[in-house]
C-alpha cells in the first residue's frame, strides 16, 4: 500500500510498505478514505519530536471503511464507515473509566520510555513518534486499528468525510479547550492561534455560553476566517500589542479564559521570542511559549489559562509569579476524544456546527509531501489540508 513516511527534519515522501494485518482479536483494519495534516504533525516534520524512526508512517486524524475485525470486535462490522480518535484506549485501566481516554494505562508499549520524560506514560497515539506507541498512522491507504471494540464510532451515510473527519482530533481538541475553560455563560474568551483547533475552540466557545470571543493571530485568512466562520473579534498581533488590545477591549480586566491553540512552535514579537528562536533551534528547549506567556500575563486574575497545543518536552521563560499570584487555574492535556465524539457527531446532526469549514485544501495522499511545506509555510492561504489515499 502507499503511506506517507518520515524520513528526518523536513522530509516526509508517499512509499511503498506492507498492508496491516489483524495482530490482536480487539483490532480492525479500516480502509482510508479521507486524512488529514494536523498542526501537530508539523512538530514531527520539523523534528521536534523525539524517537521518530525513518519509515515511520505518520498520521493521526483519519476515517475510513472498516475491512476486516478481530474475533473479539462485536461493535463493528465490515463495511462501517467510522471515525477513528486519535488516542488508542483500552476501555478498562483506571483512566479509560474515568473518561480520561488519552491518559489510558495499556496502549502505549514504550510506556517506560515515555515515563522518564514526562513521569507517567500518556495514551498511545497513530502516527506520533516511539515515544507514544510506534503506531503506524493514518495518511495511509490502511491502517490497524487497536482496541477497535472501544474507539472507532459508526458515522451516518448522509454527512460527508468533511463533516465528520475532524471527530478524530481537532473538534474535539477545540470543544475540549473551551470546556477546560469552565465557561458558564457570560464569559469572554481570547484564543490564541486561528488555525483549525483554534476555530473550533472560537465555535465551541459560543456553544457553551461566552459573551465574547477574541482570536489572536497574525495570518490575514486565519483572522478573517476566525472573524467570518466564527464570529471572533481579532487581534492581528504582528500590527497590534496583544496585552494593550485586551485590556482595552475587556476595560482593563483582561480576558476571563485564555485558550492557547499553538503548542510548541509558537511565534511571536520581540526579543523573548527570538531568543525562543535560538534556544529550540539549539535544542536547548523543546518549545517556544510565547502565546502560552502571553495567555498568563494577560488572562484576568481568578481566570482559567486553557492550553490546547501540544507541548512535547521542557520550555523557558514562564512566569509562574504572575499565575500564581492571579491565582491562575490551569487545564491542559491531550484530548479525551472518546468522551466528545457522540455528543458532537449529535451537533453536527442537528447542524449546530458543520466543521467542514476549516478545509482549504483537498488533494490525494501522493501530494501529501508537497503539502507538509505548503501547510508549514502558511502558502496559498492554508489553513487545513485533507488527503485522499
Amino acid at each position: 500500500m502507499r503511506a506517507l513516511c518520515w524520513f528526518g527534519s523536513g522530509d516526509v515522501r508517499v512509499e511503498d510498505v506492507p498492508e496491516p494485518e489483524l495482530i490482536n482479536e480487539r483490532d480492525a483494519i479500516v480502509r482510508v478514505t479521507s486524512t488529514s495534516i494536523c498542526g501537530s504533525d508539523l512538530h514531527l516534520f520539523n523534528g521536534y519530536m523525539p524517537t521518530m524512526e525513518r519509515g515511520d508512517i505518520l498520521g493521526h486524524e483519519f476515517m475510513g471503511e472498516v475491512v476486516e475485525v478481530g474475533k473479539k470486535v462485536d461493535s463493528l462490522e465490515v463495511g462501517d464507515r467510522v471515525v477513528v480518535p486519535f488516542p488508542i484506549a483500552c476501555g478498562t485501566c483506571f483512566f479509560c473509566k474515568a473518561e480520561l481516554w488519552s491518559l489510558c494505562d495499556n496502549s502505549n508499549p514504550n510506556a517506560a520510555a515515555a515515563a522518564t520524560l514526562f513521569g507517567h506514560s500518556p495514551a498511545g497515539i497513530f502516527g506520533y513518534s516511539h515515544l507514544l506507541g510506534g503506531y503506524p498512522g493514518g495518511q495511509a491507504e490502511y491502517v490497524r486499528v487497536p482496541f477497535a471494540d472501544v474507539g472507532p464510532i459508526k458515522v451516518p451515510g448522509g454527512l460527508s468525510d468533511d463533516q465528520v473527519l475532524f471527530l478524530t482530533d481537532a473538534l474535539p481538541t477545540g470543544y475540549m479547550a473551551a470546556e477546560n475553560g469552565g465557561i458558564q455563560g457570560g464569559e469572554t474568551v481570547a484564543v490564541w492561534g486561528c488555525g483549525a483547533v483554534g476555530q473550533f475552540a472560537i465555535k465551541s466557545a459560543w456553544m457553551l455560553g461566552a459573551e465574547r470571543v477574541i482570536g489572536i493571530d497574525r495570518f490575514p485568512n486565519r483572522l478573517r476566517m476566525a472573524r467570518e466562520a466564527g464570529g471572533a473579534e481579532t487581534i492581528d498581533y504582528e500590527h497590534e500589542d496583544v496585552g494593550e488590545q485586551l485590556r482595552w477591549m475587556t476595560g482593563g480586566r483582561g480576558p476571563d479564559v485564555c485558550i492557547e491553540a499553538v503548542g510548541m512552535e509558537a511565534h511571536g514579537a520581540g526579543v523573548l521570542s527570538w531568543v525562543d528562536d535560538v534556544k529550540q533551534n539549539l535544542r536547548v528547549v523543546t518549545g517556544r511559549p510565547h502565546a502560552l506567556r502571553e495567555a498568563i500575563h494577560n488572562c484576568r486574575k481568578g481566570g482559567v489559562v486553557s492550553i490546547a497545543g501540544v507541548f512535547g518536552g521542557f520550555i523557558d521563560s514562564l512566569n509562574m509569579g504572575a499565575a500564581f499570584n492571579k491565582a491562575l487555574t490551569f487545564k491542559m492535556g491531550q484530548t479525551h476524544v472518546h468522551r466528545y465524539l457522540r455528543p458532537l457527531l449529535a451537533r453536527i446532526e442537528a447542524g449546530e456546527i458543520d466543521p467542514a469549514f476549516v478545509v482549504t485544501h483537498r488533494v490525494s495522499l501522493e501530494e501529501g509531501p508537497g503539502m507538509y511545506q505548503t501547510f508549514r509555510d502558511k502558502e496559498d492561504d492554508c489553513i487545513k489540508v485533507v488527503l485522499k489515499p
